[in-house]
């Protein structure tokens, strides 16, 4: 008997995009987290995939305005509102206009956002 596993971790097709919208940007690596990929850029979280939408990490401020668009919500984990992240399903990502602008938008609170990477010491 034939067992179809229909829990996908992550759409692999859109970690393409991603990776292609990324290939000219310094400093970035694959993390797997959150149930799918995370893509870090100068060693902070910038955009996840997990199931078939993207997590982005766009600020609060950007947060804020952004989740009264249909088809964006806040990331809640473990009860609370991870703050700085929407969640985008794939209808708000068709065209390449809006999917450039999400990836944009990450890329822009990048420079503001704070490193999860602890410091070596010496």
């Amino acid at each position: 008997m034939l067992h179809i596993n229909n829990t996908m971790a992550y759409d692999e097709q859109l970690a393409n995009r991603v990776r292609v919208a990324l290939e000219d940007v310094a400093n970035v690596e694959e993390k797997k987290m959150f149930r799918g990929i995370t893509f870090m850029v100068n060693d902070k979280m910038c955009i996840c995939i997990s199931n078939d939408r993207l997590m982005c990490r766009i600020g609060d401020l950007k947060q804020q305005e952004m989740v009264e668009l249909p088809g964006v919500s806040e990331v809640v984990m473990r009860g609370k509102v991870m703050k700085d992240f929407v969640f985008v399903s794939l209808d708000n990502i068709r065209h390449q206009k809006d999917f450039d602008n999400w990836i944009n938008l990450c890329l822009d609170f990048n420079s503001e956002a704070k490193s999860s990477k602890k410091p070596k010491k010496n």
